[in-house]
């Protein structure tokens, strides 16, 4: 999921860089949006752990 955040904020920057700001702010929300989703799914994970492994 970072992954994908990561490159809608490269082509963000790409974006802005040749001047397509609507591009820019678009791939720039997407890529929030991906990193909300991740931290969000973190989030749940830390609180809803695997208990300890038995055998």
């Amino acid at each position: 999921m970072l992954h994908w955040a990561l490159i809608f904020f490269i082509v963000a920057l790409v974006a802005a860089v040749l001047g397509l700001r609507g591009v820019a702010g678009l791939s720039a929300e997407i890529g929030y949006m991906f990193v909300v989703v991740a931290v969000i799914f973190l989030v749940i994970a830390v609180f809803t752990g695997r208990g300890p492994v038995t055998p």
